[in-house]
């Protein structure tokens, strides 16, 4: 029953060796996660299992986490109101970026290379306090 109660977070990430960092991580805080590759298969987790927040990648084979995002946003009150943490190598000068974060709140945006494990955790606290 104290599994059930465990904070879940989707990590939608196609490079593996970024998905691990943040997978095993995340196991260390005491987070469930649930892992997808692409933003199709992350879209249709996010709807199935319903995390707490979502760690996505912009850059992605199949679906892109934009486009997974506008698609979470469209479909229901969770999809509207689940915290979703972008994480991509692009500069967020981008406009598209910028536009799809302020458009579609809560959504928060780091630039990989700026950002180390431990302080990417520490945003995912954070984030998670304002929720409740």
């Amino acid at each position: 029953m104290a599994e059930d109660k465990k904070t879940k977070i989707l990590v939608v990430e196609d490079e593996e060796v970024i998905c691990e960092a943040y997978t095993d991580e995340l196991r260390d805080e005491g987070f469930a996660v649930l892992v997808a590759n692409n933003g199709r298969d992350g879209l249709e987790l996010a709807l199935r299992e319903r995390p707490d927040l979502i760690l996505l990648d912009i850059l992605m084979p199949i679906m892109d986490g934009l486009t997974m995002m506008d698609a979470l946003r469209q479909k229901n009150l969770y999809g509207k109101s689940v915290p979703i943490i972008l994480l991509t190598n692009l500069s967020a000068s981008e406009e598209k970026i910028m536009q799809v974060i302020t458009k579609d709140e809560p959504a928060y945006y780091l630039v990989k290379s700026d950002w180390n494990l431990s302080a990417v955790m520490e945003k995912i606290k954070e984030r998670l306090a304002r929720k409740v």
